[in-house]
């Protein structure tokens, strides 16, 4: 009979299983030990129960909640405690994916995600419900926000796995990643043993993705984006559609490489395939990319058009050192990319910096031979760990090899003096940090505290030093004219501003809360999770990447105006028509953003037949135009009466701000109903003159209608002021 409960009471068998296992040589060897192992534990005279879920716990991906008793009885179940931020439990979802496809529900195997959060912003559903979204999880999650589960049982990892038998009894624990083979040994052999005893069952679980629910977007998850040195150019990682965008600046698409789907491929643009690539960075016409789940760093040539592999072999490499050529070299998990000068300096931006936040720490792939400091002289391609020792800690060092870091996923450089250095966002040790560029020191700038191990130093504290506090920031930029950096500090949905001479760190943009509001003022305006950011060369625009919100902020640090950068490429929105609206595709495609006000217009009497007439009388604000490339337009909505545009199309450009259209509407000659509501939106795009910085503005006007069948006159004119 088994001592205690939890997982310490299943340590003892469990840890004799495994020293066992150590000396077994075949496979057969191996699957007999857990098979005596099943046996010991299924004969305990009480078995080692997890409790049952909470009743009031929020799941996710399923039709309901699910009970461990009731709805997985006849299951092996594997738990998997994780939490979002935490970069080994990622590595965990490819074994996931790879078992649930091997084995189903009907097959009597069921994978359920026990979310439970290191930070308080993951506590949040919403939050993880784009967490599952960004990372394609696709098997039931319960968010044990308070950590129920994980302290009944004494979890005191992420992450860890804990199989289940039929009854709910535990059988197997997995501390930590990298137990693929034994994930796979144990649950198999678990199946196979209880079904000999007859007490697996197939019946299906009630799976709902969240993600069948979504509308689809232009982008979806971008992690990061850069600007190249004329300002012209942005480069978006679109991460959730594995692909990467180069864009004008005023959001019109020049190139799409990869997507929409994931896949590891090099060639053309066309055939080219990534896995939720994060950084990029650009010089002239080549593009450097952290392609992450691919475990690789990609290299695309805009002018040939083709996409190569530059570094990673496209699998997880567990090596903490480094020095191979760069496509032999196994890497993990590159977060970011920026280019630097080596030692030598003979060739301009000859060294691709890495933030290597599988092995938690920073590497260098060489462009040109040259040499690092602290370092010997390296041969072009080679690919090798700069700075940290590969544990995960908050540990400053004068010496680059013993420092550490914890999960490192945004760099930026400032190569003049007196600075002339790497900045890292460190993300889960909430601080951000510098690598010198002479000798490779690695000191503290701001956020977390003192004790290198404590990574749970965090929070929303503007301030100097190790007074201010961050929470898991995922990038950084730095400004040369004004000699600032801006950290995206995603988990308080904030922009922070950092004065690195004096160590202060202050609010730049966002209120705190995970919502999305484009405001003219940059405290009022809104971010969720942001997750990268650039300045322009000229330090005017800066450009954030609002991951959660599946868009491209622009901050104008001038004028202090906060707007939204329009990704301008209709044909990739594929959208089924309604049947009431059949020319109707703009309608569907086009959402104002959630800023845009609405205006409510006096009720109108109308009889059937009748023809109106909005009048649009939109005024932009002074020394503004239209973009010439943006399809400024007007759409008619009229949710639940849709009817009302039976053979019409109630939607159009607007190519003149002097020439606006007169909007011609006729109701039908059969009306379904005696009120509806008209609303008619207008979506406008427009330029500064002097900056050429592209904005996106909203406005609705409600209609209210009210069909009789007394005759009125046979057409009605209705102004539709509004200046922006």
């Amino acid at each position: 009979m088994a001592a205690g409960g939890g997982l310490p009471g299943l340590l003892p068998a469990q840890t004799q299983l495994e020293y066992a296992l150590l000396d077994a040589l075949t496979p057969q060897e191996k699957d007999n030990l857990v098979y005596q192992h099943l046996r010991k534990v299924d004969s305990w005279e009480r078995d080692l129960t997890v409790p049952d879920f909470g009743g009031d716990l929020e799941w996710l991906n399923t039709e309901g909640p699910i009970s461990l008793y009731k709805d997985l009885c006849g299951k092996v179940v594997v738990l998997d405690f994780f939490t979002y931020c935490c970069i080994n439990c990622m590595h965990l979802l490819p074994d996931l994916h790879v078992l649930e496809h091997k084995y189903c529900d009907k097959d009597g195997l069921l994978v359920v995600g026990v979310h439970s959060a290191k930070f308080p912003n993951e506590k949040v559903l919403d939050n993880i419900k784009s967490a599952i979204l960004k990372y394609n999880i696709t098997h039931p999650v319960v968010n044990d926000a308070e950590a129920t589960l994980w302290h009944e049982l004494e979890v005191s990892c992420w992450p860890t796995m804990l199989i289940l038998g039929p009854r709910g009894n535990m059988l197997f624990s997995l501390v930590g990643e990298g137990h693929r083979d034994k994930l796979f040994l144990f649950t198999s052999i678990a199946l196979k043993f209880y079904k000999e005893k007859g007490q697996i069952k197939d019946n299906k679980i009630g799976i709902k993705l969240y993600r069948d629910s979504l509308p689809s977007s232009p982008l979806l998850f971008p992690g990061k984006v850069t600007v190249d040195n004329s300002g012209d150019r942005l480069v978006i990682a679109d991460t959730g559609h594995h692909r990467i965008l180069v864009v004008k600046k005023n959001g019109q698409i020049q190139h799409t490489i990869g997507g929409p789907n994931s896949g590891r491929k090099d060639g053309r643009f066309s055939e080219a395939a990534f896995n939720s690539p994060q950084g990029v960075a650009i010089k002239n016409n080549i593009i450097y990319v952290a392609d992450t789940e691919n475990h690789l760093i990609r290299k695309i040539d805009l002018e040939l058009e083709m996409v190569n592999t530059v570094a990673g072999i496209g699998i997880q490499g567990m090596d903490k050192e480094g020095g191979a050529k760069g496509e032999e070299q196994p890497i993990s998990s590159p977060w970011d990319v920026i280019f630097g000068n080596s030692v030598s300096g003979i060739h301009e931006d000859d060294v691709l910096w890495i933030a290597m936040a599988g092995t938690h720490q920073i590497w260098a792939l060489m462009l040109e031979s040259g040499k690092l400091p602290k370092g010997s002289d390296l041969k072009k391609g080679t690919c090798l760990r700069f700075a940290g020792n590969g544990n995960e800690e908050n540990r400053n060092n004068a010496y680059p090899h013993k420092a550490g870091f914890a999960q490192p996923s945004g760099l930026s450089l400032a190569s003049e003096e007196p600075w002339n250095c790497l900045f890292v966002a460190d993300s889960e040790s909430s601080t951000l940090r510098t690598i010198s560029l002479k000798d490779g020191a690695v000191k503290h700038l701001v956020g977390g505290e003192r004790d290198p191990l404590n990574l749970f130093a965090f929070g929303d504290v503007d301030e100097a030093g190790i007074k201010a506090k961050l929470q898991h920031p995922l990038g950084v930029t730095w400004d040369k004219k004004r000699k600032l950096l801006y950290v995206a500090d995603s988990y308080n949905h904030k922009i922070k501003i950092v004065d690195p001479k004096m160590k202060n760190c202050a609010t730049l943009a966002g209120t705190g809360e995970a919502s999305n509001v484009v405001d003219s003022s940059f405290i009022q305006s809104t971010f969720n999770e942001p997750g990268g950011l650039c300045v322009e060369e000229n330090g005017r625009l800066l450009y954030v990447a609002d991951t959660n919100n599946h868009q491209i902020k622009v901050l104008d640090l001038e004028t202090k105006i906060v707007f939204m950068l329009p990704i301008l490429k209709t044909e990739i929105f594929d959208v089924v028509d309604s049947p009431f609206v059949q020319n109707n595709k703009m309608a569907n495609i086009l959402k104002l953003p959630k800023s845009a006000p609405n205006i409510q217009l006096p009720s109108l009497t109308v009889t059937s037949g009748q023809t109106l007439q909005f009048l649009l009388r939109l005024s932009l604000p002074a020394n503004t135009k239209l973009t010439e490339e943006a399809p400024s337009s007007w759409f008619l909505t009229a949710e639940g009466n849709e009817w009302l545009f039976q053979g019409q199309n109630p939607s159009g450009k607007i190519e003149d701000i002097f020439n606006q259209p007169l909007i011609a509407f006729q109701l039908p000659r059969n009306c379904l109903s005696s009120e509806a509501v008209l609303s008619i939106k207008v979506c406008l795009y427009y330029c500064s003159k002097d900056s050429s910085a592209c904005m996106m503005k909203g406005i609705s006007f409600s209609q209210p209608l009210q069909i009789t069948n007394t005759n009125q006159a046979s057409t009605a004119q209705i102004e539709l002021t509004y200046a922006f």
